[in-house]
């Protein structure tokens, strides 16, 4: 009992150690920082479960096994695929990072990884995709993040038989986290070592081992280790930022929290009970449809009005918004996505400056818009173009110098009495957002 007893402390001392013991180099902090202005990304899930046209669950909801779902390899040949094409739409979308699906749940790599047979090298395209979008990334000043899966749908070793999900894979024996462990740090020691400098490794599957979101008590049935897997990655390239999807308060280690389908502190879609770290950089994901992976009867794209009130109140949260795409399977982005992506480019070249660099409003988003502030300027969004006066109260500023539209300068009506201010907004009814600009002491 004794020794039982000293294990348990000092495994317990082990993880508060590595709690204490992380501390951010001085360049994973300025990379933190360039994230934080950055504001938004490009959100890329693609692979072998595009083929069927029923998103990247499909393995899963499908209840393929592991033999079946196994033949998908033999038929992902993207000949349309263009690294160049796709840098350049994120990159004229006003986006500053790309975020690539390297491994999904289903298990499949997309890249020339020595650690697995189902992997981008042995199918008819035989090359290697994150090296093409790193290479491109690079060329084009865009800065790469990726997508890494902690759980497996296809692997033996995977503690399946603790999971919430694949449980219809075919898979007979008990999982061997030690073997898949290692199997983990080979195949981001590969991610982090041949294809340059990395932004973030951006992990997903955590929640797999737990209890639903909502639970009272959703610990892990599964010791991930992640001081381990956490140390290698900083260990490899210090400035790679960390970020986990567990859907809970960010963890030791970890360097920027993310939200799911949800802006921090909201929680609409039952996955974000967490609250929003007041230290970390913050990012919510989100989808140009309804799916993550290439659908074939998802046509509910969201509007020009949407994206712009979603990326808006993101960043009036202090948040990145990281916006999905799932392109199809021949490798070409379907044509609603490229529009709608175009269109906030076109937003972004007349407004970007209320959302880059810029830190959270004063006051959290509203039923008709959001603040955005940055330097000595204050943005106020309108989304209601049937609001006639904005009302705001404990104004944090003495004085206001100036106040105007930021698309041509023309002024704006205003008091402001003892931190009350009035704003007589102009709007135009076409406009996704009437963007007003004060500048203040």
């Amino acid at each position: 009992m004794k020794r039982l007893l000293f294990f348990v402390l000092f495994a317990l001392n082990g993880l508060a150690l590595f709690a204490q013991d992380y501390v951010p180099t001085t360049s994973n902090l300025k990379q933190r920082e360039w994230f934080s202005e950055a504001k938004f990304g490009l959100f890329i899930h693609w692979g072998p479960f595009s083929i069927p046209g029923s998103g990247e669950w499909v393995m899963n909801e499908r209840k393929l096994t592991v033999h079946n779902y196994t033949n998908l390899k033999d038929f992902f040949n993207p000949t349309e695929f263009n690294a160049e094409q796709w840098v350049s739409m994120a990159k004229n979308a006003g986006m500053k990072y790309i975020t690539l699906i390297t491994r999904h749940h289903d298990g499949f790599s997309m890249w020339d990884t020595k650690y697995s047979d189902f992997n981008i090298m042995n199918t008819p395209y035989k090359k290697d995709i994150v090296k093409m979008m790193a290479d491109e990334c690079r060329k084009q000043g865009i800065k790469l993040y990726l997508y890494y899966s902690l759980l497996d749908w296809r692997r033996e070793d995977y503690p399946h038989e603790t999971g919430r999900t694949g449980q219809n894979s075919g898979r007979k024996g008990k999982g061997d986290y030690a073997s898949y462990l290692q199997f983990m740090k080979n195949q981001l020691t590969e991610l982090l070592t041949n294809y340059g400098e990395i932004g973030g490794i951006w992990f997903d599957g955590h929640w797999d081992q737990t209890a639903p979101e909502g639970a009272n008590d959703r610990t892990s049935r599964l010791d991930w280790k992640y001081n381990e897997i956490y140390s290698l990655i900083h260990k490899l390239q210090p400035q790679c930022m960390i970020g986990n999807n567990h859907h809970l308060t960010p963890f030791a280690g970890e360097d920027f929290q993310m939200f799911e389908r949800d802006l921090p502190g909201e929680n609409k879609s039952g996955l974000s009970f967490q609250k929003a770290s007041e230290k970390l950089p913050l990012e919510t994901c989100e989808t140009l449809s309804n799916s993550w992976g290439y659908n074939l009867s998802d046509t509910n794209y969201k509007s020009n009005k949407q994206l712009v009130g979603m990326l808006v109140k993101a960043a009036s949260l202090g948040s990145n918004l990281l916006l999905n795409i799932g392109p199809m399977p021949n490798g070409k982005i379907q044509l609603e996505f490229q529009n709608r992506l175009a269109g906030l480019g076109d937003w972004l070249k007349i407004y970007g400056e209320s959302i880059y660099n810029t830190k959270a409003g004063f006051i959290k988003p509203q039923t008709w818009g959001g603040i955005t502030q940055r330097d000595h300027k204050v943005y106020i969004h309108i989304f209601d173009q049937t609001l006639t006066l904005i009302s705001l109260e404990n104004f944090p500023f003495k004085k206001i110098k100036k106040a105007y539209l930021l698309k041509d300068g023309v002024a704006i009506k205003y008091t402001l009495q003892k931190q009350k201010l009035n704003i007589i907004p102009v709007i135009d009814q076409n406009a996704p957002d009437n963007v007003m600009v004060l500048e203040v002491n």
